[in-house]
């Protein structure tokens, strides 16, 4: 049964966002995050400092991904407030690695005796730091934080040999929220 379905969401104090052509970008001191809503049936407004999420025609999946981009939403309100941070930590059992950050992307080399170094891209926004074994990722917008701890974890996936001998690796320790 189609319905119209409207959610709207409060705008906590100390943040600015604008809503034009489904495009919500929020700021506050100097950080600024942007969430493009690309879905068909949903038009993004603003109204008396809500944002307000409204589908015309809408089923229970119109709801369900409406719920989906207010969480997204309350999400860049959270890590503007505080900075989501991730934190790693690299095992090396068989040769000693060495993990450097170098621009947009970070270097692990002689991972498990390899002569080619290892690549994780670090996405824009993102702030890597790396002191000895352990990693900190920090950033603003919780999807490009968790991308790049993602990606520093998939660059060291070890293929074709037995994972209880072999447990190099980068493995996260420490996510925002405390569940693994």
């Amino acid at each position: 049964m189609k319905q119209k379905i409207t959610e709207q969401l409060e705008i906590p104090a100390g943040i600015s966002c604008e809503a034009e052509n489904n495009i919500v970008k929020c700021k506050k001191d100097g950080k600024e995050l942007v969430k493009k809503i690309n879905v068909p049936c949903l038009v993004v407004s603003m109204k008396d400092n809500k944002i307000t999420l409204e589908c015309m025609e809408g089923n229970k999946r119109d709801f369900k991904t409406i719920k989906s981009h207010i969480a997204h939403i309350k999400n860049m309100f959270l890590g503007l407030q505080n900075e989501y941070v991730y934190k790693l930590e690299s095992c090396n059992v068989h040769f000693p690695t060495t993990i450097k950050s170098d621009g947009d992307r970070v270097v692990i080399s002689n991972f498990l005796g390899e002569k080619t170094p290892r690549y994780a891209k670090i996405l824009k926004g993102v702030k890597v730091e790396i002191s000895g074994p352990k990693i900190t990722v920090t950033s603003a917008d919780k999807d490009s934080a968790g991308q790049t701890a993602a990606n520093l974890e998939r660059a060291t996936k070890i293929k074709n040999r037995d994972r209880r001998i072999f447990q190099d690796g980068i493995f996260l320790t420490d996510r925002p929220g405390g569940a693994k």
